[in-house]
């Protein structure tokens, strides 16, 4: 027991010294015969309240921040500054220290995050090793595909994965690294060889309360890298200067504008790539966008920092295809394009957008069908309208995961954002296979389709149900 309060701080104990551990948990319904249990203080439940059930089931120690008003004499507890963070490290102990086996790499930043750790997996995997990937779309152990629950998994599923990619010879890990995870010490005990910043914009303000708050835990990330590691921060955001900030990491920088340690120019766009000067080199690449530009330079400073050839980084990169569901597009026979993004945020609906105008011909119109989820932050949702409205032809406002809300208030609050000479051009379906099938049936030849804010999500999320939904079929359907 020893080694997984190795880095804790103890200010209380008792009951027997070491019991023996043989598995570690947060919910009191996993305890089971010589368990350690967690008692965690979470957003709608504390774990403090279960304590006496997690030692019924067959817990032998507790960790806990407060003691119960009865201890039983058999049981060690345990108390803690802080239980979260108490698990990360007693999480990474009892997988044996995994992060110290595998170099982990986190990605952190509003948007880009999974995109810059799918291409690095990608990569990395093309250059003949397994990798590991940990992702809001996939995580992944070598080829072996693992369930996805969270963008950052909580501390036990981070480490067990961890020592399932070391057992499989994999030399990194690349990781998407959330501000809830960061706040909520689910990295804690993980040895980080390296960060990459991509940007920061109003995101999560439900969450954090605050847009200080949120850059603030997002810093944190950084504060926290070893001196002998590296941080790559995109050096054309405003935020990437506070990031590194008495950062202890070697700092890098890459940026499209300016001086940077990795630059990068754009000099031809289209719909089925880009061509781009990277660092000196001519590349082609199959993504599309300024802010794909961004993430791929994010990708090509890390694998140099990770010691990969540049020529063997541009060739693979070069071969890399969008990732699932980000700025994936799909055609039609009458000349109609479709493109399905993520962007649930204003600054990412703005990009992709910006993106797509570039791209489309003069006389071609950009339809756009967008939502915001519920129970999120709803300070966003009118700037999400205005956005929509600035940069497209005809706008479709739609449901998203509306979860606890209801689709037509959401709905009503973009509206809120829309300037009163667009308000003709923005159509109300909260239906939002019916938006999509209207779009798709309002678009002429050369115009383009974006279906924004759910991407790769293969549900839709109402009333505490997830129902099957994905809008990459729906298109599919309707564009034969």
């Amino acid at each position: 027991m020893n080694d997984i309060l190795n880095q804790v701080e103890i200010l209380d104990r008792r009951g027997p010294e070491n019991p023996r551990i043989k598995s570690v948990c947060f919910d009191s319904r996993q305890a089971e015969e010589g368990a350690v249990f967690y008692a965690i203080r979470g957003t709608r439940t504390d774990g403090h309240d279960y304590m006496d059930q997690a030692v019924s089931s067959g817990a032998v120690t507790v960790i806990c921040e407060r003691m119960p008003a009865r201890t039983a004499g058999h049981i060690s507890y345990v108390r803690v500054r802080d239980t979260a963070e108490a698990l990360g490290w007693g999480a990474a102990a009892f997988y044996g220290n995994p992060s110290a086996k595998v170099k982990v790499i986190g990605i952190t930043g509003t948007n880009g995050k999974t995109t810059i750790a799918t291409l690095l997996y990608q990569l990395f995997t093309a250059a003949g090793g397994p990798a590991g990937l940990v992702s809001t779309v996939r995580n992944m152990v070598g080829d072996k595909p693992l369930p996805v629950t969270h963008t950052t998994p909580d501390a036990l599923q981070i480490n067990q994965m961890l020592s399932s990619m070391a057992g499989a010879g994999c030399t990194y890990c690349f990781m998407e690294v959330s501000s809830h995870a960061i706040h909520q010490k689910r990295t804690a005990g993980i040895r980080f060889e390296g960060g990459i910043f991509t940007n920061i914009t109003h995101e999560h303000l439900d969450y954090h309360k605050t847009f200080r708050e949120y850059i603030k835990v997002k810093k944190t990330f950084f504060d926290r890298l070893p001196a002998n590691t590296f941080a790559l921060v995109n050096k054309d955001d405003r935020n990437g200067k506070v990031m590194v900030q008495n950062c202890p990491a070697k700092i890098w920088t890459y940026g499209l504008q300016g001086i940077a340690d990795v630059k990068g120019k754009i000099l031809e766009s289209h719909l089925d790539g880009m061509h781009l000067v990277l660092d000196g080199f001519d590349f082609w690449s199959r993504l599309v966008g300024k802010f794909n530009a961004y993430n791929l330079l994010a990708v090509y400073g890390c694998a140099l920092l990770c010691g990969m050839e540049k020529e063997q980084i541009l060739t693979l990169l070069s071969e890399q295809m969008p990732v699932k569901g980000r700025f994936e597009t799909l055609r039609s026979a009458r000349g109609i394009t479709c493109i399905i993004d993520y962007a649930h945020t204003p600054d990412a609906l703005k990009n992709v957008l910006a993106a797509i105008d570039k791209l489309r011909d003069s006389n071609a119109r950009i339809i756009t069908v967008v939502g915001a989820g519920g129970n999120r932050d709803a300070q966003k949702r009118p700037v999400m309208g205005q956005v929509a409205a600035d940069l497209s032809q005809q706008v479709i406002l739609t449901s998203d995961n509306p979860r606890f809300e209801k689709p037509e208030e959401i709905i009503e609050q973009m509206i809120a954002g829309v300037p009163d000479d667009r308000r003709n051009d923005v159509l109300t379906i909260p239906d939002r296979r019916e938006a999509i099938k209207i779009a798709v049936m309002l678009a002429r030849e050369g115009d383009i389709v974006l279906v924004a804010g759910k991407g790769h999500e293969t549900y839709q999320e109402i009333e505490g149900k997830k129902y099957p939904f994905d809008d990459r079929e729906i298109i599919q359907g309707l564009l034969v």
